[in-house]
């Protein structure tokens, strides 16, 4: 019997009809997509005054991570900026630092933030916490270096997409039980966050083509899994899997209502709220996985992407009146 499904938004529904879907992911057709062009980062910044930095730092197995800087060009600015650390989605599996980096780059142009991404490995070729521990080594070389950035310290956000999402929320599980280096938000878009795949939501879309299917996430959540048995995932990893979600900073958790993530990112707003923190979340009513990303000109894009700006206006200038 197929489930029942919340309908799909009719902007979105139309422009959906002309992208190719499956429902399966191989490791055939993710070597094909690891073929498709990177993102037109240069397209990107061609009407921006912006800078664009390429740096490397250590890994801590001594790989070399690559973090791309994108910074406003102001000469003589005095005032340190907020930063947003961008981790890039693509189910563990694919993608790259400018993966989804129009999103970052729009808080540039809001905030006059600077904005660094971060090449983490990706699985199945790195396993267990290499990818979040990946992150982490940027994370501390930005706060680091914050004097020669230009950036505000106490202004670090960290934000990523989809499996960026879930590698945002694991790197701020990290970064506080570490007690380092300070985090002020988590901006967590539809984030993957639990391996075990057995929500409703993940149901629901399974057996159907999507942008994201449940069989796509069981074969991103193998993938970076490799050989650990269920008892040997860590939070950082998987981070539904956390017992403790208090002393976690203000969080923004945005999803659709049609994804496969809805309920795994609903719950975790939901245990942020139970352990006493902030957050406010999101269910864009029949949004599909990623759909303010793939499709921002829909309206309802346009709105998901202005309320998050919006937010994230609040927490860095809380005492700016209209």
């Amino acid at each position: 019997m197929t489930p029942a499904r919340p309908a799909l938004d009719p902007e979105l529904r139309e422009l959906l009809a002309d992208m190719p879907l499956m429902s399966q992911l191989t490791p055939e057709t993710l070597a094909q997509l690891r073929r498709l062009p990177p993102a037109p980062v240069d397209t990107l910044l061609a009407h921006r005054q912006a800078d664009r930095r390429e740096i490397t730092v250590p890994a801590k197995d001594g790989a070399r991570i690559r973090l791309s800087v994108f910074s406003p060009a102001h000469p003589g600015r005095t005032t340190a900026a907020p930063c947003v650390y961008w981790i890039h989605g693509g189910g563990m599996v694919m993608g790259d630092r400018f993966s989804q980096i129009d999103i970052p780059l729009e808080w540039l142009d809001e905030f006059g933030a600077v904005v660094v991404s971060v090449d983490y490995r990706l699985a199945p070729e790195a396993t267990g916490t290499t990818l979040v521990d990946d992150c982490y080594q940027g994370l501390l070389w930005i706060a680091e270096h914050a004097a020669e950035l230009g950036i505000d310290p106490a202004r670090i956000i960290v934000a990523g997409a989809s499996a960026g999402g879930g590698l945002a929320a694991g790197l701020t599980l990290l970064a506080r039980d570490l007690h380092a280096p300070a985090i002020a938000a988590q901006v967590l878009i539809c984030p993957m966050l639990d391996h075990r795949n057995t929500s409703v939501s993940s149901r629901q879309y399974s057996g159907v083509p999507g942008v994201w299917t449940g069989e796509m996430n069981a074969f991103g959540w193998r993938a970076v899994l490799g050989d650990l048995t269920p008892d040997e995932i860590p939070p950082y990893v998987s981070p539904a899997l956390a017992d403790d979600l208090s002393g976690l900073p203000t969080t923004y958790i945005d999803t659709g209502s049609a994804e496969v993530f809805r309920d795994e990112d609903t719950d975790y707003a939901t245990r942020i709220w139970a352990a006493g923190g902030q957050a406010e979340l999101h269910v864009w009513a029949g949004g599909f996985h990623g759909f303010d990303a793939l499709y921002p000109q829909a309206p309802i894009s346009a709105t998901a992407r202005r309320t998050r700006t919006d937010w994230l206006a609040r927490l860095l200038h809380p005492n700016r009146t209209a």
